[in-house]
């Protein structure tokens, strides 16, 4: 438990820290942007809540040196590696004008570095004729490149509304940790309980009041962390099936790739944000609480709520990941069973034929506190 307490009060602290002095730096640290199309808060807020996590992660790595733990190095060594995607993210928080190539070069240099130096690297999915060609190193080198880098990626792609992207990586990271600790790999465990006490540490001003912003630094960071812990709990125990590491990201993948395919078919440019992302039409049409009321607190507490709703639909997958994480067959059934639900609900919600029970509906007094 020394990783989550150490990781929990520090990224506390300095999240607290980073809402109280936002005064001081809020010229280039708070997201002022409230009429884009991915903007749903309604006043700056700081958006640099990656530093917390980060510094958590630190923390937590100078306990388990000081514990004269074994798993020590190696953490420092991923906190190493993963900064190039952290600091493009962060750069991008800070000047809102990084751009894709670069955030998209910098993550990628991270997970060349975790293959090259770390052994960070997918060699098997379970399917005889695919391992066989996995085990060939320049084909498990671009594989295991584009499946951190994609997670990662992906991880901020459903960063929108508050305790979005934090409680989805704790969820993510505690079914890491929990089959970690089954498989008695410690330094796995180390990893996940770090991330997970980091993650709710943060929490505490993120959700749901939206004090402080998650980042593209932040989301960057966690994506990164969450996929290179899977790919090295598969690669340490060979009883896990890689079909664990897949289902339990398999939200923020599936939204990813839906996403870039809606855009695609629209002939749209799949680079640039529209307002069509699964949880924006939960926003928009299951919680029509306090729509139009001229009250800023309902919009927030609008956005908050939206959240839960994603937590459970992760938690469908990251669920049967933890159950089913040594036989195959039984998660491939749920990898298919999530992407046929998750395509049902998007085309129930987007045409309005959502079931009645998922819709919270507008209060009769808006104007009401």
């Amino acid at each position: 438990m020394l990783p989550i307490v150490f990781s929990f009060a520090v990224a506390f602290l300095v999240s607290m820290w980073l809402v109280r002095s936002s005064h001081l730096h809020a010229r280039f640290s708070s997201d002022s942007d409230l009429a884009g199309v991915q903007k749903f808060h309604v006043w700056p807020v700081p958006r640099i809540g990656g530093l917390a996590i980060v510094v958590a992660l630190l923390s937590c790595w100078v306990a388990l040196w000081y514990r004269a733990k074994t798993e020590q190095l190696f953490f420092l060594h991923m906190l190493l590696v993963v900064l190039p995607a952290f600091a493009s993210g962060l750069f991008e928080d800070i000047s809102k004008r990084g751009g894709v190539v670069l955030r998209m070069s910098c993550i990628l240099f991270s997970a060349m570095l975790a293959w090259w130096l770390l052994g960070i690297r997918v060699v098997r999915l379970d399917i005889s004729f695919i391992d066989s060609v996995m085990s060939i190193p320049a084909i498990s080198f671009v594989f295991s490149v584009v499946a951190l880098a994609g997670v990662t990626n992906a991880m901020n792609f459903i960063d929108g509304y508050n305790g979005l992207s934090a409680a989805v990586a704790a969820i993510m990271l505690a079914g890491i940790g929990y089959v970690a600790f089954l498989n008695g790999d410690h330094l796995i465990w180390s990893l996940a309980a770090g991330g997970i006490g980091a993650c709710l540490g943060f929490l505490f001003w993120n959700w749901p009041r939206g004090l402080i912003f998650l980042g593209d630094g932040g989301a960057y960071l966690l994506g990164f962390w969450i996929a290179a812990s899977a790919i090295l709990l598969i690669a340490r125990n060979p009883g896990v099936s890689p079909w664990f590491a897949f289902l339990l990201v398999i939200y923020p993948v599936v939204e990813t790739i839906f996403t870039m395919a809606r855009r695609l078919s629209r002939q749209a440019n799949p680079g640039l944000p529209d307002a069509a992302h699964l949880h924006q039409l939960v926003y928009k049409r299951l919680m029509r609480w306090a729509v139009g009321s001229p009250d800023p607190r309902h919009k927030v507490f609008r956005n908050s709520m939206t959240s839960p709703y994603l937590w459970l639909l992760s938690s469908l997958g990251v669920i049967p990941a933890t159950l089913f994480w040594s036989n195959t067959f039984a998660l491939q059934c749920s990898v298919v069973m999530f992407i046929v639900a998750y395509i049902w609900l998007y085309r129930c919600i987007a045409r309005f034929r959502a079931p009645r029970w998922l819709i919270v509906r507008r209060r009769r007094n808006p104007r009401g506190s």
